[in-house]
């Protein structure tokens, strides 16, 4: 039940900051919140989650910085989100593909947009994932909205995973579009769709282990949690059945520095035969890397 070491971690959840005070996210959330605080104290939009954001960290040149972080921590491989809008991230990719894989935002609401935008990523900048965060979007688009379908679709015909928020979101925004129970109509429906939870799922974890042992194509990644509030039905099942199904993901820099995540990492207790599998070679196979 030790952490290797050297074995070439790939984070399947990083950033690279179009500059160290981004505030980005919160502006995409700005229709939704209504909190007071949410709205006017927060810089990030699950603030009152993620205590001492790592921004602090960071010089002004943040894909260095970022650099810095991944070498100091063992971490090999990083998939950032990239559009056409953010620079750092496009430098990112171009610069470092040997560091950096692009995922690509998508917002359901835009139609046949999203659909274009999907496909110009992926041939553009060999995007290797579809991201979606339902509770998110304005307006809300459940998992299983047929908005989605067209992205799905997509992910199908490009042969990418969707990689999508599931369970309470932290921000203040309405739950019910996350539930974990609308991702089994769509693995139903696209027997072929890769989908890769991001968020932790809770406080439906239970159910995400048994759709996780019904649809073969169903995943689970660790992102936004500390590992020492990994869930323990994700733990157990990495440690039973679910070896080729748990993939490590981080949240640097959004809320969680890589100091953080790789000092508690260790006291995670996983097998010996899952720890390769969970930082490294799931990621490899689910997201189609090169080794």
């Amino acid at each position: 039940m030790t952490m290797p070491t050297g074995v070439g971690i790939i984070d399947c959840m990083m950033a690279v900051p179009p500059k160290a005070d981004d505030r980005s996210a919160m502006e995409m959330l700005r229709p939704q919140l209504r909190d007071r605080e949410s709205r006017d104290d927060m810089v990030f939009p699950a603030q009152y989650l993620f205590k001492n954001l790592p921004e602090a960290r960071f010089r002004e040149d943040t894909l260095a910085a970022v650099l810095d972080e991944m070498d100091r921590w063992g971490v090999e491989r990083a998939m950032i989100g990239v559009n056409s809008k953010h620079e750092a991230a496009q430098r990112a990719l171009q610069r470092h593909p040997d560091r950096f894989f692009g995922s690509y935002e998508v917002n359901p609401n835009r139609g046949m947009d999203a659909v274009r935008g999907l496909r110009r990523a992926f041939e553009t900048w060999g995007v290797k994932a579809a991201t979606g965060f339902p509770a998110g979007t304005h307006p809300q688009a459940p998992i299983n909205d047929k908005r989605w379908y067209p992205i799905y679709a997509t992910c199908v015909d490009l042969g990418i995973p969707i990689c999508m928020c599931a369970g309470v979101p932290g921000p203040r925004v309405p739950m019910a579009c996350q539930d974990v129970a609308l991702i089994d109509e769509v693995c139903w429906f696209f027997p072929e769709l890769v989908f890769v939870t991001r968020h932790g799922c809770e406080p439906w974890t239970d159910l995400a282990v048994k759709l996780m042992l019904k649809w073969p194509n169903l995943y689970y990644s660790t992102s936004a949690f500390a590992p020492k509030h990994y869930p323990r039905d994700i733990i157990d099942y990495a440690n039973t059945r679910g070896a080729d199904k748990i993939i490590y993901a981080g949240y640097f820099p959004m809320g969680l520095s890589l100091e953080r995540i790789m000092t508690e990492m260790p006291n995670v207790p996983f097998r010996d035969d899952v720890w390769p599998k969970f930082l490294r070679e799931n990621a490899l196979r689910v997201f189609n890397l090169d080794r």
